[in-house]
């Protein structure tokens, strides 16, 4: 039997991090367990009455609703969300998280090298939808030039992605809604990871070709093309049409090679999904020391899933670079507050069914875990969704806690990586910018192991620091950059995963 972990001197509960079974004593207290218990469960220190705060990080998580005895489950039969506290000390540790960032030789990876001095990691070729209605011509065109065997000649180039969607017109044409999907569009279109890219539309949608390209000018439209069904003579035209076009394309795209490119490069996004008990004590963690290590490269780290840090927030806060930084962020936290009640919901709706399966409790819990991904340095930025990231550092943006959904966001924003730590299990990837999985424990990363690339879980098991273990996935964040094959990649997931972010009436 493993030692339950105390995490915190001043937490009143300890993490199971074996299955205990009934009648077990995991704290010696001369309290048996009353039922079985899984791994990532926790169980009380001492005699906690009703309505005792409940300590876990050295951090609130939530109170208790009945009597709880030392020994016994802490979980949603008797631990239930309460408001954070929301007394903000902002920029009260932006000193020492100055003093965090690592000081290194700087480091280069193997990049494509843009005109508009960005660099990619892949080189995709993109055929993105405007509106739902061209969906199937963009993915049967893609499936056609994949089935043709015409990128065999062409090394230099990782593959074409359909990029479709479910909107694109039934939505007004301005407003936050029109807005996300603007910048969504054109953030996939000009990604460094994207050595060329056609748009394709039905022709009278709301979301237009040419309005967009007058939002955003003409910077970095060089590579990109536009048609619609209706002007090419319908569906089967159209695919012929962006077949033809790829054709020309290729030679042009193979052209560019990997060349050394500085870590500063490098914009990572930061993910969790399927968490466990355990994210926030292995994986999570161990991702922010290799944010740490990126911000040392003068790289950029996206920590994002705003519903995911609520009630954490102030952690971030408390090394705001600025006010401006610190205002931004809270008036996110405020509106999904809004949000959320307007549409009968609880921020506490999130953790899911599995999370709590997973032995977490209340979305503080899952907060405090899932913000340990932003490691220890300033936070020197905050994004709306799928904004431009231009800052270095520890940066936020605002998306859902809905992993393609956020990701798609990160994507849009810049993000050339995703790191994407699971307790549960995910079978997520992502297009044009590749994921990398990393398993919280070692049953999972053995049940899992064509899509978990990297396992964290022998931190508990064989005493590896979380030090050691983020210089592991800085280094594989570094070759999976210099192109490096990850398990979602291999597995061919990525297609169905871009999801836009829908806000405002379907009309």
């Amino acid at each position: 039997m493993s030692e339950p972990l105390i995490l915190h001197p001043s937490d009143n509960v300890a993490v199971l991090t074996t299955r205990e079974q009934a009648g077990a004593d995991p704290l010696g207290l001369g309290a048996p367990l009353s039922t079985s218990l899984s791994a990532g469960h926790k169980i009380a220190r001492q005699d906690l009455p009703l309505g005792a705060a409940i300590l876990k990080f050295g951090q609130f998580i939530g109170k208790s609703t009945a009597d709880i005895a030392a020994g016994d489950h802490v979980h949603t039969a008797n631990c239930v969300f309460d408001n954070p506290e929301q007394a903000y000390a902002i920029a009260a540790d932006l000193e020492a998280a100055q003093l965090a960032i690592p000081v290194s030789e700087p480091l280069t990876f193997q990049g494509y090298l843009r005109p508009d001095g960005r660099v990619g990691t892949r080189n995709y070729i993109a055929l993105l939808a405007t509106v739902n209605c061209s969906a199937t011509v963009i993915r049967r065109a893609a499936t056609e030039i994949e089935a043709s065997g015409m990128l065999d000649a062409y090394p230099d180039i990782d593959g074409i992605v359909a990029l479709a969607h479910g909107t694109g017109c039934g939505m007004a044409g301005s407003g936050a809604g029109f807005e996300i999907l603007d910048r969504v569009l054109w953030g996939h279109a000009t990604h460094p990871n994207v050595g060329a890219a056609v748009f394709v539309g039905l022709g009278c949608e709301v979301m237009q070709i040419a309005r967009m390209q007058s939002h955003f000018g003409a910077k970095g439209t060089a590579h990109f093309h536009g048609l619609t069904i209706q002007d090419s003579g319908g569906t089967r035209a159209t695919i012929d049409a962006i077949k033809a076009h790829v054709v020309g394309l290729l030679p042009k795209v193979n052209a560019v090679s990997r060349s050394p490119q500085p870590m500063s490069a490098l914009k990572v996004a930061l993910q969790c999904g399927g968490s466990d008990g355990f994210s926030g004590i292995t994986a999570n963690p161990a991702l922010g020391v290799a944010s740490d290590l990126l911000v040392g490269q003068r790289g950029t780290a996206i920590l994002s899933e705003t519903p995911e840090i609520y009630g954490a927030e102030q952690l971030l806060l408390r090394r705001a670079a600025s006010k401006a930084v610190a205002d931004k962020l809270i008036r996110q936290i405020k509106w999904w507050e809004s949000y959320t009640a307007l549409n009968g919901g609880s921020l506490d709706n999130n953790p899911s069914p599995g999370n709590k399966q997973g032995g977490i409790t209340t979305i503080l819990e899952k907060s405090l875990g899932a913000a340990a991904k932003g490691g220890s340095t300033p936070l020197t930025a905050v994004y709306d969704y799928a904004e431009q990231v231009d800052a270095s550092g520890l940066v936020f943006m605002d998306t859902p806690g809905y992993d393609p959904v956020s990701v798609t966001g990160q994507i849009a924003g810049g993000a050339q990586i995703v790191v994407f730590t699971t307790g549960r299990g995910s079978a997520f990837g992502s297009k044009p910018a590749p994921t990398l999985k990393l398993a919280t424990s070692d049953r999972l990363f053995a049940q899992m192991p064509d899509d978990m690339d990297l396992n964290t879980g022998d931190i508990l098991s064989q005493g590896v620091t979380i030090a050691e273990k983020g210089r592991e996935i800085f280094d594989v964040i570094r070759a999976t950059a210099s192109g490096q094959v990850t398990k979602s990649e291999k597995l061919g997931l990525g297609d169905n995963e871009f999801v836009p972010w829908q806000i405002g009436a379907v009309m």
